[in-house]
Parts: C-alpha cells; structure tokens; sequence
C-alpha cells in the first residue's frame, strides 16, 4: 500500500501546460519570433573561363588491322591442323594440310603429257628437216614439208599447253599446305581434321587471322559533334579511357573519318589507330574513346553538379544573397570528369557540388570553396 499522497487532475494539468510555455519561451528570440534555420553547409567550385581542348568521348569496338578469313583453295579431305587456336603465328606459318596424294598424282600426270609433246615437237621437226631436201630436189610436193612444218608448230602450241597444265597441277598441290598470310592471332578452327572442305564454298573457310597490333577502334560520333572537330581529323589526339577515367592509352590518331551522315541514326563512322603491344586489347572489346582536336574557351565544373532539367542541363549556383538559384547551362564536351560549360554560367559563379539532394532553389547555403576544377588531361 502506497504512502504518498496521490497528486489531482488538476494540477497535473496546470504543470504540463506550464511545461509547454517554457518550452515555446526557449525556442523564441525576445521579440516572440522563431529562430531562423541554419544555412545548409555545401561544397561550391569556383567557375574559372580558361583554354581548354575540344574533348568528345564515345564507345567504339576493337578490330583488327588486319583480318584474313583463311579459306582452302582446293577440294579435299583436311588431314592436319598445324597451329594452335588461339595462338600468334608469324607469316608463312603452316596452319592447315590438306591430303596432297591426288594433287601429286595430277602433277605427275601433267609432267607426263608434257614429255609427250616435248618427244611429238622433236618428231615433227626432225620431219620436216629430213622432206625440205627432198623437196628441193623436186622428189616429193611441197605441200608434204608444209605440213611437217605446220605439226612441228602444233606440237610447240601443245608443249606451252601441257607446260601450263603442270604449273597448275604444282599450283594446286602449293595449296595443299595452307599457310598464314600475315602475322596475327588465329581463331577456333571451323573444321576438324578428316573433313572434306571444298573450295569455292562455305565449307572451305578454316578460320581467321587478326592482326592487333596496331588496333582499330570503330566508333561514331554524332553530327552535331563531329562539326566541332571538322577539319581538325589530322591533327587530332585521340585516348582510350579506362573504366575509373584514367588514361589507359594515349598517341592514338584518327585514321578514317566517314564522308556521309547515317541517314537512320544522324552519326558519322570513324575509326582510330592504337599501338598494342603485348595485346594489351582484344578485337571485338568495347573501349572508351577520347579525341582531343583544337581549343576553346570554356568553364570546367565537375560532372556531378549538373543535373537534366525540363529542357536542358542545369547547375546549382550560390546566388548574391547566399541562397541556392538554378542556372541552365550549355555542355560542350568532357575532359575527364569535368564538363565544359560554354554558356549559362559567369566568371566567379560559386557552383555547387554537393548535398545536390537537399539544395532547393531559394535554400539558404552556406558554400565552402574548392579548388577550380581541373583543366586538360595530361
């Protein structure tokens, strides 16, 4: 059983409410007003208009210089493979060999018939040698040496014929090993041995041989884009991007620029030339390219402070009064992780970096300056 006093309803009241008026008295200035809120803290860059490159950046597709279906050029049965898929092989290796045994029987046959007509041209001449003296003796017609004469010429007609038919015959065995006509990597072989391939046919092709070093890198740019580089192709530097925006490879060129506009998809096809030692790239691997081409003159604001609005690109800026205001910008390019802002912003705008989630227009900030954004890529 409890001992103390048990406390009234109303005075229970009467303290709370109390309670709530001292508490509304703390939080109020002695004029009765509420306090106003603190500025959100954020971190703003300082926009600086300096000398900066064309910079343009699209996704192309790794080839190789050089690619070479290899197809047999003779029918037969395929009876080895030489190399190993996959591999590098100089030029001239052995890759393929086709059973030879029919194509040495037919070089052996054409080296025979052109026996023949060697002996058949040396009768003949001998012929008409031993008919013209006795034509001059008027013993035999003229016609008779005539024609001795005419068969020695036919045989010679038939000798170039037979010396042809050989070349062939040797051409044809030649094709029986096949080899690789440039250095490169090799593809899968597309038939096992025992195989019968067939020239002139789908089946004949064996496999492929690339070339990666040096590298192609197909990619498209889009009209408007290429604009901005046309005329400066020659001179252009071109980089491969990594995927944390390193430079993974510089010195590259632009070493096919398209002469037409894709009707369907509005770009124009280009291509730039890497050196790859060590293959360091694969063909057929999507790589991040960036072409360098002349200067301009524009502001470099990290790509995290622009944000899509209803009809352009937009940054958030510390306005005069130290409240965040909204500022449509113009994007030129990217160098890095910067964006080039040609339009749309004033030299000293403070452009805000961060806490993007929480700044409306009209929020009061409270801006701590970094560094300008950086210039060029190295």
């Amino acid at each position: 059983m409890s001992l103390l006093p048990r406390a009234r309803p109303g005075a229970v009241l009467a303290l709370a409410a109390s309670a709530i008026v001292l508490a509304a008295c703390g939080k109020a200035d002695g004029e009765g007003k509420a306090a106003a809120p603190q500025p959100l803290a954020v971190t703003a860059v300082r926009a600086v208009a300096r000398s900066l490159p064309v910079s343009l950046e699209a996704v192309g597709q790794a080839e190789g210089s050089r690619e070479v279906e290899i197809r047999a050029r003779v029918s037969g049965i395929l009876e080895k493979r030489a190399y190993e898929e996959g591999a590098a092989v100089p030029e001239g290796a052995l890759l393929f060999v086709i059973d030879p045994a029919p194509y040495e029987l037919a070089v052996q046959q054409a080296r025979a018939t052109l026996l023949q007509e060697q002996v058949r041209k040396e009768l003949a001449e001998t012929e008409a040698k031993r008919l013209e003296p006795l034509a001059q003796e008027r013993a035999i017609p003229q016609r008779e040496v005539d024609q001795a004469v005419a068969t020695a010429k036919q045989a010679g007609a038939a000798i170039a014929g037979a010396q042809a038919r050989l070349r062939e015959a040797e051409l044809n065995l030649s094709y029986t090993r096949i080899t690789a006509p440039i250095g490169g990597i090799t593809g899968r072989a597309l038939k096992s041995e025992g195989t019968l391939v067939t020239a002139n046919t789908e089946s004949s092709l064996l496999t492929t041989i690339s070339q990666a070093d040096p590298l192609y890198v197909r990619f498209s740019l889009a009209e408007r884009d290429y604009t901005t580089i046309r005329g400066a192709e020659r001179n252009a530097r071109v980089q491969l991007v990594a995927a944390d925006g390193t430079v993974a490879a510089d010195g590259g060129r632009l070493s096919f620029a398209g002469s037409t506009v894709d009707a369907r998809l509005g770009t124009v096809q280009m291509r730039a030339t890497f050196a790859n030692p060590g293959r360091k790239w694969l063909p057929g691997q999507f790589l991040k390219v960036r072409i360098l081409a002349g200067e301009q003159t524009a502001m470099a604001v990290p790509q995290m402070a622009l944000m899509q609005g209803e009809q352009s690109r937009v940054v958030m800026a510390v306005g005069p009064d130290g409240k965040a205001v909204v500022k449509p910008v113009q994007v030129a390019g990217w160098v890095g992780s910067d964006a080039l802002i040609v339009g749309g912003l004033n030299e000293g705008d403070l452009v805000i970096v961060d806490n993007l989630v929480k700044v409306r227009p009209g929020t009061a900030v409270k801006a701590n300056v970094s560094a300008p954004a950086a210039a060029a890529p190295k």
